[in-house]
């Protein structure tokens, strides 16, 4: 077997001003995201739209991520383009306002569309920065980046339970000044990113070392990878888009109640994120992905069958569990193929798109005919598919210190 011992990386060179600032313009990109599964409850009774409809509308808007983010990546590994950044919050920029101004279902889905292309270009070229600024502390550099986006996550509900929806659709106008904050930032992390742009393939350095494997271990690692993705990310669709109707229909909740809970696990995400990576680049990414895939496996099991207060709290954990794993799987995929950082960050980003807005459309036409407690219990056996972790290769043992 192929193996190699890494020492756990030293944060010393890290850039934290520049992590911080991508990790808040992911919050910015991600909050503007979430908005659409947060006002469902107002297009679903505006726009009179089934299940099937909403699950259409997030297949839409993250299908056109999910195709674009690789080809972006792979088309900037060979030539960066920094710039790109405020391009493509701008394209969120037009979604939102799209979006608020929507007279009809079809100009909704083109709003849709306008968000996935904004984060189409954002996730790559932003991930590609986070490596470069990670001073060798790849995993805790991922977590920062991505646990801004978790917030963001978190904030969209919150925000449309206590701004969007006192004030109705018009009201997502208003992000708009969001985006151009972001549109602000991310012309200054492009000057940076240019500047620096001689050290953009950080994974040539001594640290860390890559394994060489042989070609049909690493495309086996990689649809390993996928189906663990597809776990993760199909249960995560069943609350970014149910959650609510979830709460309402099965405790009789108000939207605002709903939306908190919704918040309250999206933030147990952004916690469970940021202990991901740094504990990937402490005890090995592999154990990290172990135990968090297959460990939601019991509470998930019980969820669908708990009293509201259990329910918010396994919850929590789920959220917390689940969600340490994204930040290894993108650095151990990143390591396993060295030199291509943005097309692996540009797939799997992608692919969460893609596998949620999937997954988003099979579950919301499972709720339209056999009830949306069906659809909880059945993506409670998804957690099992983590088994597959025993067939990723051992490509590096962490040291403890």
């Amino acid at each position: 077997m192929n193996q190699i011992v890494i020492d756990r990386p030293k944060a010393g060179g890290t850039v934290f001003p520049v992590l911080g600032a991508v990790s808040f313009c992911h919050l910015l990109n991600d909050m503007m995201q979430a908005l659409l599964p947060a006002i469902y409850p107002i297009l679903k009774g505006g726009f009179n739209l089934s299940f099937a409809q909403i699950g259409f509308l997030t297949l839409t808007y993250q299908m056109t991520a999910s195709i674009l983010q690789p080809l972006v990546g792979l088309y900037t590994d060979r030539r960066p383009q920094p710039y790109s950044l405020p391009f493509g919050m701008g394209a969120s920029m037009i979604g939102l306002v799209t979006l608020a101004y929507a007279p009809s279902y079809a100009v909704l889905l083109a709003g849709g569309m306008m968000l996935g292309l904004g984060s189409s270009i954002f996730h790559p070229e932003s991930s590609r920065i986070a490596r470069l600024a990670s001073g060798g502390a790849h995993g805790l550099a991922q977590s920062l980046f991505q646990v801004g986006g978790n917030f963001g996550s978190a904030l969209g509900p919150l925000l449309a339970a206590f701004f969007v929806l006192p004030r109705g659709q018009n009201s997502l106008a208003w992000f708009a000044l969001a985006a151009l904050t972001g549109i602000v930032v991310l012309t200054g992390l492009a000057h940076w990113y240019k500047s620096n742009g001689h050290a953009r393939r950080p994974a040539r350095g001594p640290m860390p070392r890559h394994a060489t494997l042989p070609p049909n271990q690493v495309r086996r690692a990689m649809a390993v990878l996928i189906a663990l993705l597809f776990s993760k990310f199909i249960y995560l669709a069943s609350f970014t888009s149910y959650y609510v109707f979830f709460l309402m229909h099965r405790f009789d909740l108000t939207t605002q109640n709903a939306q908190v809970c919704l918040f309250v696990f999206f933030a147990a995400v952004a916690l469970g994120t940021i202990a991901g990576g740094p504990l990937g680049d402490r005890i090995g990414r592999r154990r990290v992905i172990w135990g968090s895939i297959l460990g939601a496996l019991p509470f998930a099991l019980v969820l669908p069958y708990a009293t509201l207060p259990v329910t918010i709290g396994l919850s929590v954990v789920i959220g917390l569990v689940l969600s340490s794993a994204f930040p290894a799987i993108v650095v151990y995929a990143q390591d396993l193929l060295p030199g291509r950082v943005g097309m692996v960050s540009g797939l799997l980003f992608g692919l969460i798109f893609g596998v949620g807005g999937i997954g988003a459309a099979a579950l919301g036409g499972l709720a339209d005919h056999f009830g949306i407690d069906f659809v909880y219990r059945v993506c409670s056996f998804l957690p099992v598919i983590g088994l597959l972790t025993a067939l990723l290769p051992d490509v590096e043992t962490a040291k403890q210190l």
